[in-house]
């Protein structure tokens, strides 16, 4: 069978006129369209949550606020090189500060006191809570190297996650510090160890040269209420606490977080009384105020005393 080829001519094209009908359809089609994606758009701004509401305020006041916030952060730091000067009259300028912190070194130190952030607590932090760890860290380091006296620093089971975290700031392992993947009692006499834990029995009166004082590295929120304790005594360590109730009142938990117990340490180590430094350095929100003369310290029970199967000597 023969095949017939057929030819059509561009000149023969009629173009085909679309009908009133077929416009209308298409006008309805494009009109349909449109109106989803309005109703779309409206029920994504209504499907907003209250706290991302809330979120996007903020931070839209926040930078309406940040000229203001700078103003007052660089009024705040004139008043800290201000009272330097008072502190120390050999600081006059920034050089000398910067001179004067670089000499103040656990090497120099005339403390021999160790103090010690416990990082075995990974896998009870999730990411956000292991950065706030991490930066308590970086602030207990800035405390350090501004004290006087600078108490022999530690930072132990650095590994996982929480060294994953550390590992973002370029230098740490420059820093005057004793960085260890290993824990605590790998890398210390455990007979000079003693746990920092609030529900402890024992009271600490003052750090002793020579001795490790351990603070747990956890930051959970009171999720884990009594942990440090409990290991403390499992492993058979010595363990105590601040002696909060000795000295001031406070209308919240005595659970403080690690930098605020390691520069209370620090201020105690270099002179400052424990009433002072509580006062100076814990937050208003705990609501920490000074025991009243009349009020009497309760003294410890005897029970108490003889129930002591890990003394702090």
């Amino acid at each position: 069978m023969e095949t017939v080829a057929v030819t059509v001519s561009e000149t023969n094209c009629v173009p085909i006129e679309k009908s009133d009908s077929d416009v209308l359809n298409s006008n309805n089609l494009t009109s349909n369209a449109e109106n989803v994606a309005s109703k779309a758009d409206s029920t994504s701004e209504v499907k907003k949550s209250k706290n991302q509401m809330k979120r996007e305020a903020k931070n839209a006041k926040r930078l309406e606020n940040k000229a203001e916030r700078r103003a007052i952060e660089r009024e705040k730091n004139k008043i800290k090189r201000a009272k330097r000067r008072l502190e120390d009259p050999s600081i006059d300028s920034l050089h000398s500060l910067r001179k004067k912190l670089k000499d103040s070194t656990m090497a120099n130190s005339n403390c021999h006191v160790g103090l010690v952030i416990d990082l075995s607590f990974d896998d009870l932090m999730d990411e956000k809570s292991m950065a706030s760890c991490v930066k308590q860290i970086l602030r207990c380091y800035s405390i350090n190297r501004r004290a006087a006296n600078p108490v022999q620093f530690y930072v132990t089971g650095l590994s996982g996650k929480s060294l994953t975290e550390m590992s973002k700031h370029n230098g740490y392992m420059n820093w005057d510090v004793n960085f260890h993947k290993e824990q605590f009692l790998d890398v210390l006499d455990k007979e000079k160890v003693v746990y920092l834990t609030s529900d402890s029995e024992n009271i600490i009166e003052n750090f002793d040269d020579g001795k490790f004082y351990v603070i747990g590295g956890l930051v959970d929120h009171n999720h884990n209420k009594g942990l440090c304790h409990k290991q403390a005594v499992e492993r058979g360590l010595n363990h105590g606490r601040l002696p909060i109730d000795e000295y001031i009142c406070l209308k919240t938990r005595k659970v403080l977080t690690i930098d605020h117990v390691f520069n209370i340490a620090v201020n105690v180590c270099n002179g400052q009384s424990w009433k002072d430094a509580f006062m100076s350095i814990l937050p208003t929100r705990k609501g920490a105020t000074e025991l009243s003369s009349e009020v009497e310290v309760p003294e410890i029970s005897s029970d108490i005393e003889t129930s002591e199967s890990i003394p702090l000597e």
